[in-house]
């Protein structure tokens, strides 16, 4: 008869229902825990303001330019027009949408600053607007440290001494000094150079968003390249061997044979590593760009919301890389097959 010690003894219904049972209480205990200590908090909280900061309705007035008379009211295509001619005799056009009222008729006198028509405004809110930035950052940032990630990881194994040490020198510097310098660095040095160049030749100067996103890519890249160097080395080097006896050159074998062995094996931390680049993209806030994290603590300035608008934050974020996680597990089931 066999026997059992340890984890390898078999488990029961009972015992699986039990750690249910356990986990489940824990999280009731949790929330009444932070129930009990919000409510012994003096705040007053204020949830039902926080969707006007995904959302913005609200009435838009358009206001007159210049004092003068109502000369013409009239609508082209989907917009209204309404003229105002001043004591010179120049006209100033001012348009509305076509859903919205004209509050004025042709004839009348308007001062400057009178309310000429208003209209309903629908467009994006802060939060939702600092949401996208940080999913369109971490987008081209996730493809930046892929593609430099990869390029790097195979000059990290190559036999040529050049690429060899400047893929070590790059992975070295950039794994040994702190984000937030990197992104300062790119903004406040090469930035500064770069758009010096370009107004210098007559050209406009490239946004700080791009400057974030190379400094992100470049970070995420040094890492990845260790990552893929883990895991080519990590594939028997008999396959690359066999593949070679086939007539295989050696871009060949790797692009067929190493390389997809190689990126079944290394899904997991490269997911770990992009969730770790979405949450890193908060620091692009130090430069200008209003990502969620800057987003939020704008909105948070001019409400005095701090408690509402920081777990909403989080739980951005959470949706965020939590979509990124389920991707890749995604991934790696159809990897399997």
């Amino acid at each position: 008869m066999t026997q059992y010690r340890g984890l390898d003894k078999p488990k029961g219904r009972s015992f699986f229902l039990f750690w249910k049972a356990m986990f489940v209480a824990a999280m009731l205990a949790l929330v009444a825990f932070f129930w009990v200590a919000s409510s012994s908090v003096e705040y007053i909280w204020r949830w039902n303001r926080v969707p006007q900061y995904f959302w913005v309705n609200e009435a838009a007035d358009v206001r007159a330019e210049a004092e003068g008379d109502v000369t013409i009211i009239d609508r082209q295509g989907n917009e209204q027009r309404v003229v105002v001619r001043d004591a010179s005799g120049e006209e100033h056009t001012h348009l509305l949408p076509g859903e919205g009222k004209v509050l004025v008729s042709s004839g009348d006198f308007a001062y400057r600053g009178d309310v000429l028509g208003r209209y309903q405004l629908n467009r994006p809110g802060i939060l939702l607007e600092g949401l996208w930035v940080t999913l369109e950052v971490s987008v081209l940032a996730i493809i930046g440290g892929i593609v430099i990630g990869v390029v790097t990881g195979l000059c990290r194994i190559s036999i040529n001494p050049m690429l060899r040490w400047g893929a070590i020198a790059y992975i070295e510097i950039i794994r040994g000094s702190p984000l937030l310098v990197q992104i300062f660095l790119w903004y406040f040095v090469v930035g500064t150079l770069i758009n010096a160049l370009l107004e210098h030749v007559g050209l406009g100067g490239i946004s700080p968003l791009w400057y974030g996103v190379m400094a992100l890519a470049l970070f995420t890249g040094a890492y990845v390249a260790e990552i893929v160097r883990a895991g080519i080395q990590s594939v028997h080097r008999g396959q690359m061997e066999a593949a070679r006896s086939l007539g295989m050159s050696y871009a060949q074998a790797m692009r067929k044979v190493i390389l997809p062995q190689a990126f079944r094996r290394i899904m997991p931390p490269l997911a770990g590593q992009f969730i770790s680049l979405i949450k890193d993209s908060s620091l692009l806030g130090v430069i200008a760009i209003r990502e969620l994290t800057k987003a939020t603590r704008e909105v948070v300035t001019t409400s005095l919301q701090p408690f509402e608008l920081w777990i909403v934050c989080a739980v951005l974020y959470l949706v965020l890389t939590f979509t990124l996680s389920l991707f890749v597990q995604y991934l790696e089931r159809r990897a399997i097959r």
